[in-house]
């Protein structure tokens, strides 16, 4: 499974009201292994940044007047998002503020271009967190806090910083770990070990290993003799270490 996960920066919060993307991130996973292929753009809006949106992201409108226009990038950056799952946080902002760039780009090119949806299947990790945790805050700083995911190098946001952590945080929801994966090496078959660490910052007391004593053991045991009068044992009984 090929996964992007995405995030944009704005000059504001409504593409109704003419508001345009500045910055796009992306990191590819696939089969829940991140891969270094990464996305990452600004954009010139050819037009102002909220005074709010600056607020947020920190991007002025004199840092984007080199960089090109969204018709410039959008061949390649549909290229490289297609067939994959997009993986988002709020995503209807993200793929509104796309569909409305790929809208603008028909209206000045003779090219004409699917929407996100036509080619990419979308996963809202904000619709996720609400379901595994109701009535809490699921922004992304408060998921960062709740699966111990060190955030504190983020002042500000951006598209590829919030990429990154969100797809940090996706790994967590869904089970799966961040730091060491096996894989097999394309073309040969060789079995590898990635033993690369990421973005664990700081001394860290290391993990204290918490063994049972005897009499749970004991207890443990005898609560297994009991069920083991009316079926079977599917698991061992335990023997002190």
């Amino acid at each position: 499974m090929r996964q992007i996960i995405l995030d944009t920066e704005t000059t504001g919060l409504e593409p109704k009201q003419g508001h345009r993307i500045i910055e796009i991130g992306c990191v590819e996973m696939i089969n829940r292994k991140l891969t270094g292929n990464n996305y990452h753009q600004y954009i010139n809006p050819q037009r102002k940044i909220d005074a709010g949106a600056i607020e947020v992201h920190g991007i002025k409108n004199e840092d984007l007047l080199d960089k090109p226009l969204f018709i410039d990038i959008v061949d390649d950056f549909l290229h490289y998002i297609k067939g994959a799952e997009l993986v988002i946080h709020n995503a209807p902002f993200d793929v509104g503020f796309i569909n409305n760039e790929l809208v603008l780009a028909e209206k000045e090119t003779s090219s004409c271009y699917e929407r996100l949806a036509d080619f990419c299947t979308i996963l809202d990790t904000l619709v996720m967190a609400k379901a595994l945790h109701p009535g809490q805050k699921n922004n992304l700083n408060a998921l960062c806090r709740r699966y111990g995911i060190d955030n504190s190098h983020r002042e500000l946001h951006g598209a590829l910083l919030d990429a990154e952590i969100l797809s940090d945080v996706y790994l967590l929801m869904t089970g799966g770990q961040t730091s060491l994966s096996l894989s097999n090496d394309i073309g040969t078959g060789n079995a590898t070990v990635d033993t690369t660490i990421r973005r664990l910052k700081g001394d860290r007391e290391p993990l204290t290993i918490v063994r049972a004593s005897v009499g749970e053991i004991q207890r443990h045991n005898k609560r297994l003799d009991t069920i083991a009068e009316s079926a079977e044992l599917v698991w061992p009984r335990t023997r002190p270490s």
